[in-house]
């Protein structure tokens, strides 16, 4: 059977589950505090699902928050290194397209950057099937800040090394993106944080994006030796600051 290069990117993460779990960033708390404010409600004592909980990074945080959360997972390799991590949380199988919740049974549902591996098309009414009267879907994707220099030009390496079809992470994160029926009535917000890690740290982290998981371990490693060249001259002191824009869209179900 032939996958499309779209469901390989997809399926691209349970191969390196332990990796994405070390490296990749969390969230901040002004983002929760954002999901709340646009609510209208909060996520502590919430009936919580979180869809495409791959290892459990934005699961932690509303679990964390007081919220009663159920993570939803396709992969079984981030399945597996989820459980690792969170042994308390349930978690299931299943995808956005096919949601295996009961109707009207959730007050948030929310995608921490996953909801562009689904199909609008079929994750807009199965979002709006499960959420209760009043209840909110919230999608939100860590991006790289646009006005960064060194980011900036790090992303045009990226797209040059691996062509002009290697899309940004966040591709696709506005209203029509999202849903390109204009069912949802989508409120949108950016919360801008950073990190401090080691050129390593970064470097692993680029690397557990499915752009390079899809390569090969070959093509990948090349273009990561070259990328340490050019962070080791730019940081002498091996230490990178990641500056994010999180973009939230949130809509609640009437």
């Amino acid at each position: 059977m032939t996958v499309s290069p779209h469901a390989a990117r997809a399926h691209s993460f349970n191969s390196a589950a332990a990796q994405y779990a070390a490296h990749r960033p969390s969230y901040p708390s002004a983002l929760l505090d954002a999901v709340e404010e646009l609510a209208g409600r909060p996520l502590a004592g919430a009936r919580v699902a979180d869809v495409g909980a791959g290892t459990g990074i934005s699961t932690a945080l509303l679990h964390t928050r007081g919220a009663d959360v159920v993570a939803v997972e396709p992969g079984e390799g981030m399945a597996a290194q989820f459980r690792r991590v969170l042994p308390e949380v349930a978690v299931v199988r299943g995808d956005g397209n096919r949601l295996p919740l009961a109707d009207a049974s959730l007050d948030f549902l929310t995608y921490a950057q996953s909801w562009h591996w689904t199909d609008p098309a079929r994750a807009v009414p199965e979002a709006l099937r499960v959420l209760r009267p009043g209840g909110a879907l919230a999608l939100w994707w860590n991006t790289d800040a646009p006005d960064v220099p060194w980011l900036a030009e790090q992303g045009r390496r990226i797209a040059r090394y691996f062509g002009e079809d290697a899309p940004a992470p966040a591709r696709n994160v506005n209203a029509r993106g999202v849903d390109p029926s204009g069912r949802l009535d989508l409120a949108r917000r950016v919360v801008r944080w950073s990190r401090l890690v080691p050129v390593d740290t970064h470097l692993a982290n680029i690397g557990s994006h499915s752009i390079f998981l899809v390569q090969g371990e070959e093509r990948a490693a090349a273009f990561l030796a070259e990328e340490r060249e050019h962070l080791t001259r730019a940081f002498p002191d091996g230490v990178v600051e990641e500056v994010y824009d999180v973009i939230l869209l949130l809509a609640t179900n009437a």
